[in-house]
Protein backbone atom coordinates (compact mmCIF):
# COMPACT_ATOMS: atom_id res chain seq x y z
CA UNK A 1 0.00 0.00 0.00
CA UNK A 2 2.93 2.20 0.54
CA UNK A 3 4.36 1.92 -2.52
CA UNK A 4 1.06 3.05 -4.23
CA UNK A 5 0.55 5.65 -2.33
CA UNK A 6 4.21 6.49 -3.42
CA UNK A 7 3.65 6.04 -7.42
CA UNK A 8 0.62 7.96 -7.06
CA UNK A 9 2.59 10.91 -5.20
CA UNK A 10 5.19 10.67 -7.74
CA UNK A 11 2.62 11.45 -10.60
CA UNK A 12 0.36 13.87 -9.45
CA UNK A 13 3.97 15.58 -8.86
CA UNK A 14 5.15 15.45 -12.17
CA UNK A 15 1.64 16.25 -13.57
CA UNK A 16 1.52 19.37 -15.64
CA UNK A 17 0.41 22.75 -13.89
CA UNK A 18 -2.04 25.00 -15.85
CA UNK A 19 0.19 27.81 -16.11
CA UNK A 20 2.52 25.36 -18.00
CA UNK A 21 -0.24 23.44 -19.77
CA UNK A 22 -1.04 27.25 -21.42
CA UNK A 23 2.31 28.17 -21.90
CA UNK A 24 2.90 25.08 -24.05
CA UNK A 25 0.64 26.05 -26.59
CA UNK A 26 2.60 29.56 -27.62
CA UNK A 27 3.53 29.33 -31.01
CA UNK A 28 6.54 30.43 -33.11
CA UNK A 29 4.97 33.96 -33.57
CA UNK A 30 4.58 34.59 -30.38
CA UNK A 31 0.94 33.64 -29.99
CA UNK A 32 -0.99 31.23 -28.59
CA UNK A 33 -3.82 28.54 -30.30
CA UNK A 34 -5.71 25.72 -29.29
CA UNK A 35 -3.71 21.95 -30.05
CA UNK A 36 -3.50 21.66 -34.41
CA UNK A 37 -4.51 25.79 -34.82
CA UNK A 38 -2.64 28.40 -35.59
CA UNK A 39 -2.41 31.31 -33.81
CA UNK A 40 -5.41 33.79 -32.31
CA UNK A 41 -5.22 37.48 -31.37
CA UNK A 42 -8.39 36.58 -28.77
CA UNK A 43 -6.83 33.44 -27.45
CA UNK A 44 -3.40 34.94 -26.90
CA UNK A 45 -4.88 37.79 -24.86
CA UNK A 46 -6.93 35.46 -22.47
CA UNK A 47 -3.50 33.22 -22.20
CA UNK A 48 -1.52 36.70 -21.16
CA UNK A 49 -4.08 37.19 -18.78
CA UNK A 50 -3.70 33.76 -16.89
CA UNK A 51 -0.15 33.46 -17.03
CA UNK A 52 0.25 36.95 -15.97
CA UNK A 53 -2.43 36.07 -13.23
CA UNK A 54 -0.31 32.83 -12.70
CA UNK A 55 2.87 34.74 -11.94
CA UNK A 56 4.21 33.13 -15.31
CA UNK A 57 4.22 36.13 -17.66
CA UNK A 58 4.90 35.17 -21.15
CA UNK A 59 7.75 36.30 -23.15
CA UNK A 60 8.34 39.43 -25.36
CA UNK A 61 7.05 38.13 -28.53
CA UNK A 62 4.04 37.51 -27.18
CA UNK A 63 3.53 41.57 -26.39
CA UNK A 64 5.10 42.09 -29.84
CA UNK A 65 2.50 39.56 -31.43
CA UNK A 66 -0.63 40.92 -29.73
CA UNK A 67 0.48 44.78 -30.70
CA UNK A 68 0.20 44.44 -34.63
CA UNK A 69 -2.40 41.56 -34.44
CA UNK A 70 -5.75 43.24 -36.00
CA UNK A 71 -8.74 44.08 -33.57
CA UNK A 72 -11.67 44.50 -35.57
CA UNK A 73 -14.34 45.06 -32.61
CA UNK A 74 -14.82 47.16 -29.43
CA UNK A 75 -14.78 44.32 -27.84
CA UNK A 76 -11.50 42.89 -29.32
CA UNK A 77 -9.97 46.16 -28.58
CA UNK A 78 -10.70 46.59 -25.20
CA UNK A 79 -9.75 42.64 -24.74
CA UNK A 80 -6.21 43.70 -26.50
CA UNK A 81 -5.78 46.56 -23.88
CA UNK A 82 -5.96 44.31 -20.48
CA UNK A 83 -3.85 41.83 -21.91
CA UNK A 84 -0.75 44.33 -23.29
CA UNK A 85 -1.09 46.23 -19.71
CA UNK A 86 -0.89 43.14 -18.06
CA UNK A 87 2.38 42.62 -19.19
CA UNK A 88 3.18 46.32 -18.99
CA UNK A 89 3.54 46.88 -22.45
CA UNK A 90 2.28 50.66 -23.75
CA UNK A 91 -1.74 50.78 -25.01
CA UNK A 92 -1.92 54.16 -25.23
CA UNK A 93 -2.42 54.48 -28.68
CA UNK A 94 -5.24 51.36 -28.63
CA UNK A 95 -6.72 53.38 -25.23
CA UNK A 96 -7.56 56.76 -27.58
CA UNK A 97 -8.90 54.63 -30.83
CA UNK A 98 -11.33 52.87 -27.69
CA UNK A 99 -12.30 56.21 -26.63
CA UNK A 100 -13.60 57.00 -30.03
CA UNK A 101 -15.50 54.14 -30.29
CA UNK A 102 -17.76 55.35 -27.46
CA UNK A 103 -21.17 57.00 -27.51
CA UNK A 104 -22.54 60.13 -25.56
CA UNK A 105 -24.20 58.13 -22.71
CA UNK A 106 -21.06 56.14 -22.31
CA UNK A 107 -21.91 53.14 -24.35
CA UNK A 108 -18.47 51.39 -25.93
CA UNK A 109 -19.02 49.72 -28.83
CA UNK A 110 -22.29 48.24 -29.60
CA UNK A 111 -22.43 46.18 -26.51
CA UNK A 112 -23.32 45.86 -22.83
CA UNK A 113 -20.16 43.43 -22.97
CA UNK A 114 -17.75 45.34 -24.99
CA UNK A 115 -18.70 48.49 -22.61
CA UNK A 116 -18.06 46.49 -19.45
CA UNK A 117 -14.94 45.62 -21.37
CA UNK A 118 -14.06 48.98 -22.35
CA UNK A 119 -14.17 50.34 -18.64
CA UNK A 120 -11.53 47.65 -17.62
CA UNK A 121 -9.21 48.70 -20.63
CA UNK A 122 -9.69 52.09 -19.88
CA UNK A 123 -8.68 51.85 -16.21
CA UNK A 124 -6.16 49.02 -17.38
CA UNK A 125 -4.62 51.78 -19.16
CA UNK A 126 -4.67 54.38 -16.09
CA UNK A 127 -7.54 56.34 -17.95
CA UNK A 128 -10.86 57.60 -15.83
CA UNK A 129 -14.16 55.11 -17.60
CA UNK A 130 -16.23 58.85 -17.42
CA UNK A 131 -19.76 58.11 -18.40
CA UNK A 132 -19.70 54.61 -19.04
CA UNK A 133 -20.03 53.68 -15.75
CA UNK A 134 -23.37 55.41 -15.25
CA UNK A 135 -24.11 53.38 -18.29
CA UNK A 136 -22.73 50.32 -16.77
CA UNK A 137 -25.22 51.12 -13.41
CA UNK A 138 -28.10 51.93 -15.55
CA UNK A 139 -27.42 48.47 -17.69
CA UNK A 140 -28.07 46.26 -14.91
CA UNK A 141 -31.05 44.18 -15.77
CA UNK A 142 -33.97 43.95 -13.19
CA UNK A 143 -32.71 40.67 -11.77
CA UNK A 144 -29.56 42.21 -10.60
CA UNK A 145 -27.43 40.68 -13.41
CA UNK A 146 -26.07 42.63 -16.75
CA UNK A 147 -26.32 40.67 -20.56
CA UNK A 148 -24.40 40.64 -23.39
CA UNK A 149 -26.33 43.44 -25.23
CA UNK A 150 -28.64 45.70 -24.30
CA UNK A 151 -32.44 44.48 -22.88
CA UNK A 152 -30.51 40.85 -23.62
CA UNK A 153 -31.08 38.09 -21.04
CA UNK A 154 -29.16 38.50 -18.22
CA UNK A 155 -25.86 35.60 -17.68
CA UNK A 156 -23.08 34.93 -14.79
CA UNK A 157 -20.00 35.81 -17.21
CA UNK A 158 -21.44 39.44 -17.83
CA UNK A 159 -22.69 39.67 -14.51
CA UNK A 160 -19.35 38.86 -13.41
CA UNK A 161 -17.50 41.11 -15.72
CA UNK A 162 -19.77 44.42 -14.85
CA UNK A 163 -18.94 43.52 -11.32
CA UNK A 164 -15.02 43.77 -11.71
CA UNK A 165 -15.88 46.57 -13.94
CA UNK A 166 -17.63 48.61 -11.81
CA UNK A 167 -14.99 48.04 -8.81
CA UNK A 168 -12.13 48.79 -11.44
CA UNK A 169 -13.59 52.02 -11.77
CA UNK A 170 -13.92 53.33 -8.45
CA UNK A 171 -17.73 51.78 -7.20
CA UNK A 172 -17.81 50.88 -3.82
CA UNK A 173 -17.87 47.13 -2.97
CA UNK A 174 -21.03 48.12 -0.99
CA UNK A 175 -22.75 49.43 -3.55
CA UNK A 176 -26.58 48.71 -4.59
CA UNK A 177 -25.35 47.75 -8.33
CA UNK A 178 -22.56 45.31 -7.35
CA UNK A 179 -24.52 44.13 -3.72
CA UNK A 180 -27.48 42.91 -6.34
CA UNK A 181 -24.81 41.50 -9.32
CA UNK A 182 -23.44 39.18 -6.38
CA UNK A 183 -27.00 38.32 -5.16
CA UNK A 184 -27.69 37.04 -8.84
CA UNK A 185 -24.60 34.94 -9.00
CA UNK A 186 -25.34 33.41 -5.69
CA UNK A 187 -28.54 32.39 -7.46
CA UNK A 188 -26.48 30.58 -10.27
CA UNK A 189 -24.24 28.37 -8.13
CA UNK A 190 -25.22 24.61 -8.39
CA UNK A 191 -25.30 22.08 -5.80
CA UNK A 192 -21.95 21.00 -7.22
CA UNK A 193 -20.35 24.19 -5.69
CA UNK A 194 -20.00 25.06 -9.28
CA UNK A 195 -21.78 28.05 -11.34
CA UNK A 196 -23.87 28.08 -14.48
CA UNK A 197 -24.15 30.32 -17.32
CA UNK A 198 -27.63 31.01 -17.22
CA UNK A 199 -30.53 29.51 -15.14
CA UNK A 200 -31.43 26.00 -16.05
CA UNK A 201 -28.08 24.81 -16.92
CA UNK A 202 -25.47 23.04 -15.57
CA UNK A 203 -21.93 24.21 -13.93
CA UNK A 204 -19.29 25.35 -16.03
CA UNK A 205 -15.68 26.11 -15.17
CA UNK A 206 -15.58 29.43 -17.12
CA UNK A 207 -18.91 30.62 -15.12
CA UNK A 208 -17.57 29.56 -12.08
CA UNK A 209 -13.90 30.94 -12.42
CA UNK A 210 -15.97 34.48 -13.94
CA UNK A 211 -17.64 34.21 -10.19
CA UNK A 212 -15.04 34.02 -8.31
CA UNK A 213 -13.33 36.57 -9.93
CA UNK A 214 -16.23 38.89 -8.90
CA UNK A 215 -16.58 38.07 -5.15
CA UNK A 216 -13.18 39.01 -4.85
CA UNK A 217 -13.50 42.27 -6.66
CA UNK A 218 -16.41 42.60 -4.42
CA UNK A 219 -14.88 41.60 -1.20
CA UNK A 220 -16.83 38.60 -0.94
CA UNK A 221 -15.96 35.45 0.21
CA UNK A 222 -16.15 32.76 -3.13
CA UNK A 223 -16.61 29.58 -0.80
CA UNK A 224 -14.50 26.41 -0.69
CA UNK A 225 -17.43 24.89 -2.78
CA UNK A 226 -16.40 26.78 -6.25
CA UNK A 227 -12.61 25.62 -5.97
CA UNK A 228 -13.73 22.18 -5.10
CA UNK A 229 -15.66 21.98 -8.34
CA UNK A 230 -12.82 23.60 -10.22
CA UNK A 231 -10.57 20.96 -8.66
CA UNK A 232 -12.93 18.18 -9.93
CA UNK A 233 -12.20 19.58 -13.67
CA UNK A 234 -8.30 19.73 -13.87
CA UNK A 235 -6.87 16.62 -15.30
CA UNK A 236 -3.51 15.07 -15.44
CA UNK A 237 -1.75 17.42 -18.46
CA UNK A 238 -3.04 20.56 -15.89
CA UNK A 239 -5.62 21.92 -18.36
CA UNK A 240 -9.36 22.05 -17.38
CA UNK A 241 -12.40 20.41 -18.45
CA UNK A 242 -15.49 22.77 -19.36
CA UNK A 243 -17.92 21.16 -17.88
CA UNK A 244 -18.36 17.13 -16.44
CA UNK A 245 -19.55 16.38 -19.32
CA UNK A 246 -17.70 18.27 -21.86
CA UNK A 247 -13.60 19.04 -22.61
CA UNK A 248 -13.30 21.58 -25.44
CA UNK A 249 -10.85 24.30 -26.00
CA UNK A 250 -8.88 23.53 -23.09
CA UNK A 251 -6.34 26.36 -23.79
CA UNK A 252 -9.26 29.37 -23.44
CA UNK A 253 -11.07 27.46 -20.42
CA UNK A 254 -7.10 27.15 -18.26
CA UNK A 255 -6.63 30.31 -19.09
CA UNK A 256 -9.82 31.75 -17.85
CA UNK A 257 -9.45 29.35 -14.89
CA UNK A 258 -6.04 30.60 -13.57
CA UNK A 259 -7.07 34.07 -12.57
CA UNK A 260 -9.72 32.81 -10.46
CA UNK A 261 -7.21 30.25 -8.46
CA UNK A 262 -4.79 33.12 -8.07
CA UNK A 263 -8.05 35.40 -6.79
CA UNK A 264 -7.14 38.02 -8.57
CA UNK A 265 -9.64 40.05 -10.53
CA UNK A 266 -9.46 42.36 -13.69
CA UNK A 267 -8.34 44.33 -14.98
CA UNK A 268 -5.09 42.66 -12.74
CA UNK A 269 -3.71 46.17 -13.42
CA UNK A 270 -4.38 49.64 -13.48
Amino acid sequence: MGLKLAVAAAALALATSPADFVASHQQPDGGFAEAGQSSDPNLTAWAVLGLTAAGKAPDRSTGDYLATAPAPSANDLALRIVALRAIDRDAGALADRLETMRGPRGRIGTLVNSTIWGVLALRAAGRPAGPSVRYLRRAQRPNGGWSWAPRGASDSNDTAAAIQALRAAGVGSRAREVERGVAYLRRLQRPDGGFALVPDRASDAQSTAWAIQAFVAAKKGPGRRAFRYLASLRRADGSYRYSKRYAVTPVWVTSQVLPALARKPFPLKG
